[in-house]
């Protein structure tokens, strides 16, 4: 079997993009799959490549002893299209700018986050770099992490 490999995608790759990125690994590492699945983040604009995650993501990172080690923003590119097999979009307007991308239709694993937590009210995840609620995403990247990986531990993993 291939390695399955999952990229978040948020705005700036900064805040909500990354903290997926560790939460996920983070996960994908305590059930023994780190050998079988490939963990990225990237964003949609280009105004933080190179930097680290955002300092509150870190805190809350840090506060629930996940490692962020060595992540630094990134932009989505079209290779990603060819590269992924899940790319999990933080919010709509995230989807669509990877939608208007040359290849996204041919890519039948572009989703949106939220849609794997059909329960909560929110349909995006709220972005921290404007709200300041890190907490809040943080609850809601950790359950949608959970879904995701329990989605490819029955569809890819068995």
């Amino acid at each position: 079997m291939s390695q399955i490999k999952v990229e978040f995608v948020c705005l700036g790759n900064i805040c909500r993009s990354p903290m997926a990125e560790a939460v996920f690994r983070h996960l994908v590492n305590a059930r023994g799959y780190s050998d079988k699945i490939v963990i990225d983040s990237s964003g949609t604009g280009d105004w933080h490549i190179g930097r680290p995650p955002h300092e509150g993501t870190r805190r809350i990172l840090d506060t629930n002893h996940i490692s962020y080690e060595g992540m630094v923003a990134r932009q989505f590119t079209e290779q990603d299209f060819e590269n992924f097999d899940y790319i999990v979009c933080m919010d709509s307007n995230n989807l669509r700018d990877v939608h208007a991308l040359p290849g996204s239709d041919q890519h039948s694993k572009v989703i949106r986050f939220m849609d794997l937590l059909p329960d909560e009210k929110e349909e995006n995840v709220p972005d921290p770099y404007y709200t300041g609620n890190f907490e809040e995403v943080y609850r809601l990247v950790q359950a949608g992490c959970k879904a995701l990986l329990d989605r490819i531990e029955q569809e890819e993993l068995q």
